[in-house]
């Protein structure tokens, strides 16, 4: 074991000294006991974050009783929407933060292996990043989701509120009605209620095969998921003796699972930034375009919130993430989890106990998966959450309207500035541009809560899991970069045709070239790691390539 050059050896003697002074007893040097890090990314803002210390608790016990060593340490953790809009450049560049985090302190440690306790949105990512980059033996266990407010049968969650600002900025709701819905929006401990990123990347890591059966939908604070902290605990000092590695686990046919499972889900298109990156960092190389052939021959199955009326607890109650792999048992590839059976034993078993929440192939809620990855004059790739898209907007056609901040969208909001059947273009959003890609969520719920009802929105930043409606982003390349998405001026029609994955503006290609050649990138104000994430990005799309 990696761990054994601090166990003995006279060169050792003081690391084993300052082991002791930390608490460890001569008894934890045993060659036979493996030392196993646990990153731990607790934090009280969070609410996704706010019971993983418990959590962890158990995941030490678990690593004891099995007979290992556990070391915790901190992970930081951004909540994307206490971020949203107030400064959401930070979030993305967390991801690398939080891998780079776990491979300092398991390589400079000698860790033999290590648990992520993890929820939230950059978090999952990062750790399973880091999975795949060290590869010594480890496993996640997602915090779970928090459950609704249901009030008069109708269920209440923070992201709501996200809404209220456009029904506040149209003059459809007052800011005092709004306030008093507060307390209903309230919910506790978990990753917000649906299908957003940290549940889609959560729902990931169990399809590879990263973390244990149930772990993904097991709402925060069910019994069960101390449970699964413990079983996590022991199952790492099982992995570690075995010498089973997440590059055993994740293959490419584990990655092709993971899409689908999120195609047939309607997952955030977070997961067209993540999954690649993970796969990356595990040898493998998944581009966009395996999402959309993924997504042309999946069905979409569920229908969770925001697209939805179901939460993930009402997913967990029917049957979870072994429920829908049944359904796609026919599709899964098999590979091996680090539950000790196999992603097609485990999709065998599954049972669906509701058949309209985990819908059967012959009766989607859409023919297709969650995500398009449409293509055309404005760039090379671009992305949308297709099955959140109205049957009348999938084909469009309108002016754009172009803004260069979020606040200035909002402020045309308020003054009736944007008209029904307009394009609004939000460019220089991208990893170079804004920097760090923010997500969108607080413009595309405010145009929602407007009312609007035939209003695209088009960038080269990102969404929030929690967006719905004609919305495209991940525009490649970005307008820092040249991309021609920084080259459309208000007025210019743009067509979108979904089903046709096509995306143009009506301008010729010498037009839009001259006004790439005269376009100055707006200022940005950039603190030393954004000017460092800006440069990482110039002259490369936002999957780093």
């Amino acid at each position: 074991m990696r761990s054994d050059v601090l166990k003995k050896g006279i060169e050792t003697l003081p690391h084993r000294a300052l082991l002791m002074s930390a608490g460890l007893k001569e008894k934890d040097f045993d060659l036979e006991k493996p030392f196993i890090g646990i990153a731990n990314s607790y934090n009280n803002i969070i609410p996704g974050h706010i019971h993983l210390n418990e959590l962890t608790e158990e995941v030490k016990r678990g690593i004891r009783d099995a007979g290992g060593v556990p070391f915790e340490w901190g992970v930081p953790g951004v909540c994307d929407g206490v971020a949203m809009f107030v400064e959401m450049r930070l979030s993305l560049p967390s991801r690398e933060h939080i891998a780079d985090n776990v491979e300092i302190m398991t390589l400079s440690h000698s860790l033999d292996g290590w648990v992520g306790v993890t929820s939230c949105d950059k978090i999952t990512p990062g750790m399973l990043m880091a999975a795949g980059r060290l590869n010594l033996p480890a496993i996640m266990l997602t915090g779970g989701p928090m459950k609704a407010n249901v009030i008069d049968g109708e269920k209440h969650h923070p992201i709501e509120g996200f809404g209220m600002v456009g029904q506040v900025k149209s003059g459809k709701l007052s800011a005092d009605a709004a306030e008093k819905m507060l307390p209903t929006m309230t919910c506790g401990a978990g990753s917000c209620v649906g299908l957003y990123t940290a549940n889609t990347m959560a729902v990931v890591a169990e399809v590879l095969g990263m973390s244990l059966t149930r772990c993904a939908t097991t709402p925060a604070l069910d019994p069960l998921k101390k449970i699964q902290a413990y079983e996590t605990g022991k199952k790492i000092v099982e992995l570690v003796k075995q010498g089973i590695k997440p590059r055993d686990i994740m293959t490419e046919a584990a990655f092709e699972n993971a899409i689908r499972v999120d195609m047939a889900m309607g997952g955030s298109t977070n997961a067209v930034l993540h999954i690649p990156a993970i796969a990356r960092e595990a040898g493998i190389e998944r581009g966009v375009e395996v999402f959309d052939m993924v997504s042309r021959e999946t069905p979409h199955l569920c229908s969770i919130i925001p697209a939805g009326p179901y939460e993930m607890a009402d997913v967990d109650a029917a049957g979870g993430i072994p429920a829908v792999l049944y359904r796609l048992r026919d599709g899964i590839k098999d590979s091996p989890t680090v539950n000790g059976k196999s992603i097609a034993e485990i999709a065998a078993e599954g049972k669906v106990l509701d058949e309209e929440i985990i819908r059967p192939l012959e009766r989607p809620y859409h023919s297709q998966g969650g995500i398009a990855v449409l293509q055309g004059n404005i760039g090379n790739s671009a992305i949308i959450k297709q099955t959140a898209v109205a049957p009348d907007m999938m084909v469009h056609s309108g002016p754009a309207k172009v803004f260069y901040t979020e606040r200035d969208l909002l402020d045309a909001i308020g003054s009736g500035g944007i008209a029904e059947g307009d394009v609004v273009v939000l460019p220089f959003q991208g990893p170079a541009g804004a920097p760090g890609m923010p997500e969108m969520l607080t413009p595309t719920d405010a145009l929602k809560g407007a009312g609007y009802k035939k209003v695209a929105l088009l960038t080269d930043g990102r969404f929030s899991g929690a967006t719905t409606g004609p919305c495209i982003g991940h525009v490649e390349m970005e307008a820092f970069n040249g991309g021609a998405i920084g080259a459309i001026r208000d007025g210019d029609i743009i067509e979108i045709d979904i089903p046709k994955r096509s995306l143009n503006v009506i301008v010729s290609d010498s037009v839009l070239l001259e006004r790439l050649e005269e376009q100055v990138p707006p200022a940005r104000d950039l603190t030393p790691l954004l000017e460092s994430y800006r440069k990482q990005f110039l002259g490369k799309n936002c999957y780093g390539w």
